[in-house]
C-alpha cells in the first residue's frame, strides 16, 4: 500500500469518526463508543459555544443529549485523569493512567502535589476524613476564610489540596454537578466503575499500549505525533518502531510528500486499503472544538491539513489574530476556514462574529451551503437557533452565506 497525502488524511478522519455525518439520531451508546475509539475526551471549561467535550462529541455524532455524559461518568463507564490533559477516558484504560501518574512523577504539577501533600498532610488528610465520612464533595463545600492565592488559577486552599489527593490517586472525580467536580475516595470510585483490572501493570506495558492506542485513534501518523496524544513520552523515531512492525503490530505506510512513513494500526488494514484505492470518501462538514484530538497537536494540524492553528484564548485581545474561541471548519475532508463563534442561549443567538476561508479555498455556493448548514446544526444544539453572521473574508462569501441561511428558515 502506498498512500497520498490526502488518503493519510481521510484515515485519519475515518478513524476519529469524521469521515461522514451519523446516518441516524444518536443514541446515549453512541457516545461511549466514540470516547472508545479516540481513548481520551479532553476537559476544558470555556463555555463561549458548548464546553469542549461536549462539543467534541457533537462533531462526530450530531444533535446528542448533553446530560449522557454526565451520566456516563456518574455511572462508571468513563472516568477522569491526567493523560494529554484533563480528559474522560474509558474505564478498562484505568490500569494504563493509574500507571501513567506514577511515570509522571518527576512532572512539575506532580512534584508539587507530592511536596503539598507532605508540608500540608494534617489539612489534607482532615478533607479526606471528611469525603470519607460524608461522600463524595465539591470544592465549594469547603468554606475557606483565607483569601484565595496567587497561583493554581487562583484557587483556594481546599480546591488545591483536593486537585492534589485527586492527581496523587487518593481521589477521583464520581460525578459532576453544573460541571463542577465531584470528588470522592478512589476505592468508592472503583468499585462504581466495575473496572475488569487493577492490578499495576508495568511501565513498558503501559507504554505499548499507549503507542499502539494513538496509531490506532490517529489512523495514519507519523512517529514523531505518536507520544504526544496520550503525552507518554519523547517524541519517538521511525527506529522506535521497528519491533512493532516486525511483530506485526503496526504498519508502516509510505505517503507521497512525506519525509517518513505513516503509521497504521493493523484493525485499520481494510480502511488503509479502500482509502488507497479511491473507496473511502469525505462527506462531512462541520465545526470542531479548539480542544478536538484532530486538532489540539500544531504540528499535526499543520502535517495533516496544511493548517497552522493556535488557540488564542490566553492570547491579550490586542494580538489576537482570529478571535477568542475559534473553531475549525472540517469540510469533505479538509480544514477549510475558522469562525469565531458566540452563542448567547439567554436571546437564543448564535452569533459568528467572524469567518475566515483559508487562502486556498475558493468560496464557492456548495461551500457556502454546506457550511450554513453546520453553522445551523450547531445553532439549534445550541438552542440559539437565530444566526448572525458578521465580518467574512472573503467579504463576497458572506452574502451567499446568509443566503444559504436564509432557505434553511
Amino acid at each position: 500500500m502506498r498512500l497520498s497525502a490526502h488518503q493519510a488524511r481521510l484515515l485519519h478522519l475515518h478513524a476519529q469518526g469524521l469521515l461522514a455525518r451519523p446516518r441516524r439520531r444518536a443514541k446515549k451508546a453512541d457516545v461511549l463508543a466514540a470516547i472508545e475509539r479516540m481513548r481520551e475526551l479532553q476537559i476544558d471549561t470555556i463555555s463561549v459555544v458548548a464546553r469542549s467535550p461536549y462539543f467534541v462529541l457533537f462533531s462526530r455524532l450530531g444533535a446528542y443529549k448533553q446530560p449522557w455524559l454526565d451520566e456516563l461518568l456518574a455511572g462508571g463507564a468513563i472516568f477522569e485523569c491526567w493523560a494529554h490533559e484533563a480528559c474522560f477516558a474509558p474505564r478498562d484504560d484505568y490500569p494504563l493512567h493509574r500507571r501513567h501518574a506514577q511515570e509522571r512523577l518527576g512532572h512539575w504539577s506532580m512534584k508539587h502535589a507530592l511536596r503539598m501533600r507532605c508540608e500540608q498532610a494534617p489539612s489534607m488528610d482532615r478533607i479526606l476524613a471528611r469525603i470519607r465520612a460524608e461522600g463524595g464533595l465539591k470544592s465549594s463545600d469547603f468554606e475557606s476564610p483565607e483569601p484565595r492565592t496567587v497561583g493554581w488559577w487562583g484557587w483556594k486552599d481546599e480546591k488545591r489540596w483536593l486537585e492534589a489527593l485527586f492527581a496523587l490517586g487518593e481521589l477521583m472525580i464520581a460525578r459532576r454537578e453544573n460541571f463542577q467536580r465531584v470528588y470522592d475516595l478512589t476505592e468508592r470510585v472503583l468499585k462504581t466503575m466495575r473496572a475488569k483490572d487493577v492490578e499495576p501493570v508495568s511501565g513498558e506495558a503501559m507504554q505499548r499500549a499507549f503507542t499502539l492506542g494513538a496509531v490506532r485513534a490517529l489512523g495514519a501518523t507519523q512517529a514523531r505525533w505518536i507520544n504526544d496524544y496520550f503525552r507518554s513520552g519523547r517524541k519517538l523515531k521511525d527506529a522506535d518502531l521497528d519491533a512493532y512492525v516486525e511483530r506485526g503490530e503496526l504498519l508502516r505506510v509510505p505517503v507521497d510528500g512525506w519525509k517518513t512513513p505513516a503509521y497504521v494500526h493493523p484493525d485499520h488494514r481494510g480502511a488503509c486499503e479502500a482509502v488507497s484505492r479511491g473507496r473511502l470518501r469525505a462527506t462531512h462538514t462541520t465545526l470542531l472544538s479548539p480542544f478536538d484530538p484532530v486538532i489540539w497537536d500544531r504540528e499535526r494540524v499543520a502535517g495533516l491539513f496544511e493548517f497552522d492553528y493556535r488557540i488564542e484564548v490566553y492570547v491579550p485581545g490586542p494580538k489576537r489574530i482570529w478571535g477568542y474561541y475559534v473553531l475549525p471548519i472540517l469540510h469533505r475532508g479538509r480544514l477549510v476556514g475558522r469562525l469565531d463563534a458566540k452563542a448567547h442561549r439567554t436571546e437564543g443567538r448564535f452569533e459568528v462574529k467572524a469567518l475566515y476561508l483559508e487562502e486556498s479555498v475558493e468560496p464557492t455556493d456548495a461551500l457556502a451551503d454546506a457550511i450554513a448548514d453546520a453553522i445551523a446544526v450547531c445553532a439549534d444544539w445550541h438552542a440559539t437557533p437565530t444566526v448572525e453572521i458578521g465580518r467574512c473574508s472573503p467579504r463576497a462569501f458572506k452574502r451567499p452565506l446568509q443566503d444559504a441561511l436564509k432557505r434553511r428558515e
